[in-house]
């Protein structure tokens, strides 16, 4: 039952980091770990300012996306890389 709430905390904050990083997405599978490994480093940061860990599934979220952003930053400063930006099917959309 945990890992199954990993997943679906994960699918939901991996989702939300697209979004508001303005991406597409790296697809279900890369946003679902992206979503976990925000959790644990959005978990890390939330500890380090004092922050208690118990709040329910809203923070859980929420603290889950706020580690997925900054995880998103981390790897886009390092690589360079952004998202394509052309949604799904590859097809680029007006401005």
């Amino acid at each position: 039952m945990v890992l199954l709430w990993w997943i679906i905390v994960g699918l939901i904050a991996g989702w939300a980091t697209g979004k508001i990083m303005k991406g597409s997405g790296y697809g279900a599978l890369a946003d679902i770990l992206l979503g976990i490994a925000g959790a644990i480093i959005g978990g890390w940061i939330m500890r380090a300012l004092g922050g208690t860990g118990q709040g329910g599934t809203i923070y859980t979220i929420l603290v889950a996306i706020l580690g997925a952003v900054v995880l998103t930053l981390i790897f886009r400063a390092i690589t360079g890389r952004r998202t394509s930006g052309t949604g799904s099917g590859g097809v680029r959309r007006a401005a």
